[in-house]
């Protein structure tokens, strides 16, 4: 690091700055101070008042800054914060504020005291969120596109040509500054540090006597780490980045952090996470000491609610308002608070409260279109005497937020287990034989024109038979419906991973938010593609269920609506394709389900003439 730099970075920043502060500033002994002044001086880089003791810039001086001067910042904010659930499941964490004012602000306006007015943000969740930025900062937004499914290192990558030809902070929306360390000139790359006492998990550093960090080591004790802010000079990066592309196109880099890169080529390991094992340089990082209360990095909602005690009482948080009005309890006795579920459809967090464990579920934005959460009250509350579903303690048909008791110690069921399979088949009847009555169905024919609306016709340009298949659909449904079969209320999500083995023994179906009155043979029809049986354990399911061999009616039935089910969630893929969520091979398997059962029905002569027009 430029002495001389950071010499005249001070007195740059206070020209009535004396040579005892500039010793103390610059973190040097007053020997050493008067040996870089001396040096200064005579280089015609600054001159002193001898009248006052204050030193001021020359022209040597002003031109020594101008390779200094910072250019940029760049804002990481694409990711989640699963630690600060349920906040983050409305806000992104970096807009949380603290002492009423959010987080990314206060950096962007220290930014912008130093003089810093090119400021990029990269976003991902919630991105839409930071838009408002633009119009109040003049900031820009980078989209990181895969921030769903891998970590920091792609988001510096896909910021990556806002680093070139350019010295610029590299900085986490996240981090609150208490005083501005930002500045408008540095002399060289650092990042910041500060000390902690006893054991730490954090990433530790170990540096020689001009500061330069020689060692990085995640964990240890009474250490300097790794915390806060990062600057990257435009040197330092000519030699990082071209390091970091290759570790983003090396398999297995996906989910490391991008201080990994730093770290490897501090530490002179960088070849064993890269191919061609040849020696990669390691550009000079410094350490950047910060002092204590200075660099705040939360890690959870238990620590900003000791920082900010508002969050103690009043988070301005939905689900958090919910659960203190529903249990009783002021906001500061839900702990232990842990993200379940991000879906689309549903968000939900495990949380304590009164010494017993809680999930609350909030609905996805949207998820109005897709389940009615009316009806979904009206199953919970009709199979409530069975006993057989979660505790409910709050469901709201309007909201659809639900508060249930957490079971500890439970799994979930094991499709390749039979023993486990039984199990769920016969809670699965005894469901059915209860003949519970709901006022609403579940119309399968309804659903598939649902979504193949929302899917707008996406789905006929994925699959070049898509005309045929729906045709067949079409014969199966009407066969289906002039059989007139009996009706009960059906679970329909039936998965394996619904049904929860509770410690005591006892067993449980969850998840009851398709629940409507239907052929109870659906059911187990749901459970076998969701399982992604084959032909022959599809045939032994259907006996575990029944506890018999089925008659032509029920196995045609039961093909029936593998088919069906098949084709409706294939649909449903489709359509959360289109939003932008995937779900892998999911939706070919679907698919298959829908053809190869359709053909099964139609070459077998059992089935010929059941659910026809001609009598038998």
């Amino acid at each position: 690091m430029d002495r001389f730099g950071l010499l005249c970075r001070n007195i740059y920043e206070n020209n009535t700055i004396t040579q005892r502060e500039l010793s103390a500033s610059m973190g040097l002994s007053l020997g050493t101070c008067n040996h870089l002044i001396k040096e200064a001086l005579a280089s015609n880089l600054i001159s002193l008042d001898s009248s006052s003791g204050v030193y001021s810039l020359l022209k040597g001086g002003v031109e020594l800054l101008k390779k200094y001067r910072v250019d940029s910042a760049v804002i990481l904010a694409a990711g989640f914060g699963s630690r600060f659930v349920p906040l983050t499941f409305e806000t992104p964490k970096g807009l949380l504020e603290v002492f009423g004012e959010r987080m990314i602000e206060r950096q962007i306006n220290q930014l912008h005291e130093a003089g810093i007015m090119d400021i990029t943000i990269v976003v991902g969740y919630l991105k839409e969120k930071f838009e408002y930025l633009i119009d109040k900062y003049g900031v820009r937004l980078l989209y990181n596109p895969e921030y769903h499914s891998k970590n920091t290192l792609t988001t510096v990558y896909w910021a990556r040509d806002c680093f070139k030809g350019k010295n610029t902070y590299l900085l986490s929306s996240d981090n609150w500054i208490r005083n501005n360390m930002y500045h408008t000139y540095e002399c060289g790359a650092w990042y910041s540090s500060i000390y902690m006492e006893g054991t730490t998990s954090e990433w530790c550093l170990e540096f020689n006597k001009k500061g330069v960090i020689t060692k990085v080591q995640i964990g240890g004790a009474d250490s300097w780490v790794m915390y806060g802010p990062v600057y990257f000079s435009k040197e330092f990066s000519e030699q990082f980045f071209p390091i970091l592309e290759e570790y983003y196109h090396t398999p297995g880099t996906e989910q490391m952090y991008w201080e990994q890169v730093l770290a490897d080529l501090i530490n002179k390991t960088a070849e064993e996470h890269l191919p061609g094992r040849r020696k990669y340089p390691a550009p000079d990082m410094y350490i950047n000491k910060q002092p204590e209360a200075q660099v705040y990095e939360f890690e959870n909602l238990e620590e900003l609610r000791l920082f900010d005690k508002r969050y103690q009482s009043h988070s301005d948080n939905a689900a958090m308002e919910l659960v203190s009005d529903v249990l009783h309890i002021p906001e500061s006795e839900i702990t232990d608070i842990r993200c379940l579920k991000t879906g689309m459809t549903n968000k939900s967090f495990l949380f304590c409260a009164k010494d017993r464990s809680y999930i609350c579920r909030i609905p996805g934005p949207g998820t109005e279109l897709l389940i009615n959460r009316q009806q979904e009250k009206a199953v919970y509350d009709a199979i409530k005497p069975l006993k057989i579903s979660e505790h409910v303690i709050y469901i709201n048909g309007e909201t659809g937020y639900k508060i249930s008791e957490y079971y500890a110690g439970s799994r979930n069921g094991d499709a390749r287990n039979w023993d486990d399979v039984t199990r769920c088949m016969k809670l699965v009847h005894t469901l059915h034989d209860a003949s519970i009555q709901v006022e609403h169905s579940f119309d399968i024919r309804e659903r598939i024109e649902f979504y193949e609306s929302a899917c707008a016709g996406y789905e006929k340009s994925l699959f070049e038979d898509y005309s045929q298949v729906r045709s067949h659909i079409n014969v199966l449904l009407d066969r289906l419906d002039r059989l007139n079969r009996p009706r009960t209320l059906s679970h329909i999500d039936s998965v394996c991973d619904n049904f929860l083995f509770l410690p005591d023994g006892s067993l449980r179906l969850i998840d009851w938010e398709y629940a409507g009155m239907c052929d109870p043979l659906i059911d187990v029809s749901m459970c076998a593609i969701y399982s992604y049986y084959n032909e022959e354990e599809a045939e032994k399911l259907l006996s575990v269920y029944l506890g018999r061999n089925a008659v032509p009616e029920e196995r045609f039935v039961y093909y029936s609506y593998i088919a069906l089910g098949g084709f409706l969630w294939c649909l449903w893929a489709v359509y959360k394709s289109s939003i932008g969520e995937e779900f892998g091979d999911y939706t070919l398997i679907m698919y298959r389900y829908a053809k190869d059962y359709y053909k099964k029905i139609v070459t077998n002569p059992a089935f010929l003439l059941i659910g026809t027009d001609f009598k038998r």
